[in-house]
This record gives structure tokens, C-alpha cells and sequence, in this order.
């Protein structure tokens, strides 16, 4: 179209020449003449049409490539888009799973260990079992109930048939160890006193006492403070807290021959009763 419209431009360019030209030579033109200016305005204007339409369809192949790679780089901008998302999702889901299957896992091993070490170190390891269940005490009053009412049912189905009453054995209660009437600690010497260690006690119940010795005191007046504290040796005894481990004495030895040396802390727990 755009050629089309160049070439009639064109022609109605030639057309005021054309007759400029006949007007003056009129007189002297002749049909050879005229066919002569006719074939050179024809070959001019065909190599103008040839000239423009050479121009336009390089022009318009020009424009087209430009779309064209436009249009591709386009392309390949999304396409570099989507593989770029589909990658940070790739990896985002690879990281929540090494969280939650490596990570995590790792971290909370990590704290169960010092929190088992912190136990371990303050001798509250009580704290690391599972507990008791509640309602328990309830369950052993429910069974105690059921069990003595079924054993009153068969009392009388007994007196009813005449039988023989069923004899129970009755365990005679537990002899209560013998508490000594008096028990005389040494002195406890001031703080500032040399050869002194501090003795802290952590009960059963969550007291914990403390007390100034001299290293030379003998060891047994640890059992006796525990004794006049309300825990007797015949059920409780001492143990040390990190490293774990039962506190043994004998006659003649100092706090010092047992390993108290420094500032220490003694747990009293209650012995294991045979059966």
C-alpha cells in the first residue's frame, strides 16, 4: 500500500512536466518524439517503483526482525523467570526438609543433652522420668473398695453355707528404725576460719541445708546432721552429684579422706527397701 500511494505521488509529480514539455513543442513534435518522452517517463517511473519497493520490504523486514527478536527476548525473559522460581522453590522446600529432618532434630538432641547434664550436675534427675500418672491414688482407692466389698460378699456367702472364713494374712507393720535421743554436732566455725568447706544437704522434699565443717572433722557427722534433719541412715543415704556416687565412710576418717575438700553438695535419697 505504502508503494502504491509513492508511485501516484510520483506520477502526478510527472504530470505538470509532461505538459510543460508539449506546450513547448508542440510545433516541432513529432508521434516518434512523443513516443520517445512517453518510454523515458515509463522507465523512470519503474525504476523509481522498483526502487521504492526494494526500500519498503527492507524497511518492513527490518521492522519485522525487531518484533521478532522483541518478541523473543520476551520469551525467554519468562521462560528465565520460571525457571528462576521454580529453582528458589526447588531449594526453599529442600531447606524446610533438611529443618525439620536434620536441623531440628540436631537441636533438640543438643538440648535434651544439656538439659540431662544440667539435671545431672544439680542432682534434680527426678525431673528427667516420665512421672507418675495421674488420678493413680484414686485408682488404688477404687481397687482397695471393689477388693473389700468382694471379700464382704464372700463372708457371707460363707456364714450362709456354713464354710470356714477365709483366713488373711496380716503383715505385721514395719518396725520403725530407733532415732537417737540427742546428737551433738561440732561447733560450726565462722567463715572466715581456715580449713573450712560448706556442706549443702538437697532432701527429698526440695530443702536444701547448708553447714560450715573443718576438713578434719570426722565424716561420720555428715550422717549425723542428716539424722537430726528428720532422715535416718536405716532408710536415707548420701551421694554425691557430679560424678554420681555413693558416699562411703568409715571410722577415723576426716572430710577431707572422703574427698570433701572444697564447697560440696550432697544429695539425701531414700535407700531401696528389699522385700
Amino acid at each position: 500500500m505504502a508503494s502504491r500511494g509513492v508511485v501516484g505521488v510520483f506520477l502526478l509529480a510527472a504530470l505538470p512536466l509532461l505538459c510543460l514539455e508539449l506546450q513547448r513543442g508542440i510545433p516541432d513534435l513529432g508521434i516518434k518524439d512523443l513516443i520517445l518522452l512517453c518510454g523515458r517517463i515509463f522507465l523512470l517511473l519503474t525504476l523509481l517503483t522498483l526502487i521504492i519497493s526494494v526500500t519498503t520490504s527492507w524497511v518492513n523486514s527490518f521492522k519485522s526482525s525487531q518484533v521478532y527478536l522483541k518478541e523473543e527476548e520476551e520469551k525467554n525473559e519468562k521462560r528465565q523467570k520460571l525457571v528462576r522460581k521454580k529453582q528458589q522453590e526447588a531449594q526453599g522446600e529442600k531447606a524446610s526438609r533438611y529443618i525439620e529432618n536434620v536441623l531440628k532434630p540436631h537441636q533438640e538432641m543438643k538440648l535434651k543433652k544439656l538439659e540431662e547434664r544440667f539435671y545431672h550436675m544439680t542432682g534434680e534427675t527426678w525431673k528427667l522420668s516420665n512421672g507418675h500418672k495421674l488420678g493413680g491414688d484414686e485408682d488404688l482407692v477404687l481397687e482397695s473398695e471393689s477388693q473389700t466389698s468382694s471379700e464382704t460378699s464372700n463372708r457371707e456367702a460363707a456364714k450362709r453355707r456354713n464354710l470356714p472364713k477365709p483366713v488373711t494374712k496380716v503383715s505385721p507393720p514395719a518396725e520403725q528404725p530407733t532415732q537417737k535421743e540427742v546428737l551433738d554436732l561440732p561447733e560450726e566455725p565462722p567463715e572466715i576460719a581456715e580449713e573450712v568447706v560448706t556442706v549443702a544437704l538437697r532432701c527429698p522434699s526440695g530443702r536444701v541445708l547448708r553447714r560450715r565443717f573443718f576438713k578434719s572433722c570426722s565424716s561420720q557427722v555428715l550422717f549425723d546432721w542428716m539424722m537430726k534433719s528428720g532422715y535416718h541412715t536405716s532408710l536415707y543415704s548420701l551421694s554425691t552429684s557430679f560424678p554420681r556416687r555413693a558416699l562411703e565412710v568409715e571410722r577415723g576418717w576426716s572430710l577431707q579422706d572422703v574427698g570433701i575438700t572444697v564447697d560440696t553438695v550432697l544429695n539425701v535419697e531414700e535407700k531401696e527397701q528389699s522385700n
